[in-house]
């Protein structure tokens, strides 16, 4: 059958082929995303491609969907002895499934597989790397203490040759370093290329699926921070997880972006050390732990990532600037959010924003992506722009409006609850949230807030009385 090979170019964001080059991809609008490949043609004649429609002789038939039985071993999972890595996979490891775990250079994503290899000891792991040699992972491995005898190791690109070992080896876990490495001696591109990509992942999903061990895949990162290759990775895959974190600081967080198999909002949270990655079990105590006391700018937040809630800090520092046009930073809070929350504090309550300098920050490199922390923004801005140091143990939780009011926020009482926990003695809440509370906790305050005007009260209240 006669084949030719055709130059194309691919769109690394979402996957579209042009057969010329353009600055902007026609499908998703993305400047600069085009590469170029090569594509093999086939010039089949007319008697050929009809017999390519003949029945297929091994195929999968279809049955019927009440008789699939639930007892099945493609269910189980595989707890993998890492507690936050546990809830951001749902409960664990699925069998049979394929989970992309992508993230900055050095933020630990090696580290993590290798730790996860450690803990689980009664399975069998084959550790594929493509990026490090034998004795560099042998190196780390044994200052995670992780040589252990079920981690067999092969430092290999070609699939052929991965799906060659799983044949002999038959691992419970395939860990793939990383996908952008491999390679399918059939495509004729070269490794990382969005072809390559697509053909290497879709032979280990297909492996995965018909073999039934657990498949995990190493993704790298485009300069924009977003998993690189075809966008179709991610839709192929079961589970996707994102590394989050500064290199600079020890805080990681390991975030499920999609999970067919679980929340997509459940979160876990690390510490990097020298003996690798730490579990943070109680991360609002942690986050918390130097949160001055008795100062200006600095309010708790509640904010709900899957079932858990979590406790953070909102810092802001307001100053008189010395230039005509003010700065305006934010860490960790969405800009659009915090410009719209200044202007309602200008408008309604005459507060100067204008001709000040706006400096905001998160503690814990989070990002505030709900509206139960416009309350605790609010309270933060408030207190530096009026020099009103506020005891550390207020606490803000609420949604404000445009004009100025406070709306109620689900999950309160779980919110309450851990507030109360960690020693919070005053809550200010929206005033129907503190009406409808089902459980108040003992030995705290609720201050009910209806609008931003009650806000500016009660705290002048808090710190006459922090004073006294």
């Amino acid at each position: 059958m006669a084949e030719k090979i055709k130059t194309v170019y691919v769109c690394s964001a979402c996957g579209a082929v042009q057969t010329k080059w353009s600055g902007q991809c026609k499908e998703c609008g993305e400047w600069n995303t085009m590469e170029e490949d090569v594509q093999r043609v086939n010039t089949a004649t007319k008697s050929s491609a009809k017999a390519a429609f003949a029945p297929a002789s091994d195929y999968t038939a279809a049955v019927k969907l009440c008789d699939i039985h639930e007892e099945s071993l493609f269910g189980e999972r595989y707890e993998t002895g890492i507690g936050e890595l546990d809830r951001a996979l749902g409960g664990g490891i699925v069998r049979g499934s394929v989970a992309l775990i992508s993230g900055e250079p050095g933020i630990g994503k090696s580290t993590l597989l290798l730790q996860i290899c450690k803990e689980m000891k009664k399975l069998k792991v084959l550790y594929v790397s493509g990026e490090e040699s034998e004795l560099q992972i042998k190196m780390r491995a044994k200052r995670l203490g992780a040589l252990t005898d079920n981690i067999y190791l092969q430092c290999e690109t070609d699939i052929d040759g991965i799906l060659t070992e799983t044949e002999r080896i038959a691992p419970d876990i395939l860990i793939i370093d990383s996908v952008q490495t491999t390679q399918d001696p059939t495509v004729s591109s070269t490794p990382g290329s969005p072809a390559q990509v697509k053909a290497c992942s879709a032979r280990i999903l297909a492996a995965t699926k018909k073999k039934g061990f657990s498949t995990i895949l190493v993704g790298h990162v485009n300069k924009d921070g977003v998993i690189a290759g075809p966008k179709l990775l991610e839709h192929m895959v079961d589970v996707v997880l994102y590394f989050e974190g500064e290199r600079t600081q020890s805080c990681r967080i390991l975030r499920a972006i999609k999970n067919r198999y679980g929340s997509t909002n459940e979160i876990g949270l690390f510490e990097m050390t020298d003996q690798g990655l730490d579990e943070v079990p109680d991360p609002s105590r942690r986050l918390l732990e130097d949160s001055p006391k008795n100062v200006s700018g600095s309010c708790p937040v509640c904010l709900m990532e899957g079932t858990r809630p979590i406790i953070t800090e909102v810092q802001a520092l307001i100053t008189k600037s010395p230039f005509p046009n003010p700065k305006r930073l934010s860490s960790g809070i969405d800009y659009n959010r915090m410009a719209m929350l200044l202007a309602v504090l200008e408008k309604r309550l005459g507060l100067r924003f204008f001709d000040r300098d706006v400096y905001m920050n998160v503690v814990g490199g989070l990002r505030l992506d709900e509206t139960a922390a416009d309350l605790g923004i609010c309270t933060a801005a408030i207190s530096s722009a009026m020099e009103l140091p506020l005891p550390g143990t207020l606490i803000a939780i609420g949604e404000v409006g445009l004009s100025g009011e406070c709306r109620t926020i689900g999950d309160s009482d779980l919110r309450v609850a851990e507030a109360a926990r960690l020693g919070f003695e005053t809550i200010l809440l929206p005033q129907k949230q503190v009406e409808r509370l089902k459980k108040k906790p003992a030995g705290v305050r609720l201050i009910g807030i209806r609008s931003v005007f009650d806000l500016v009260g009660a705290l002048k209240e808090i710190c006459q009385k922090t004073e006294a």
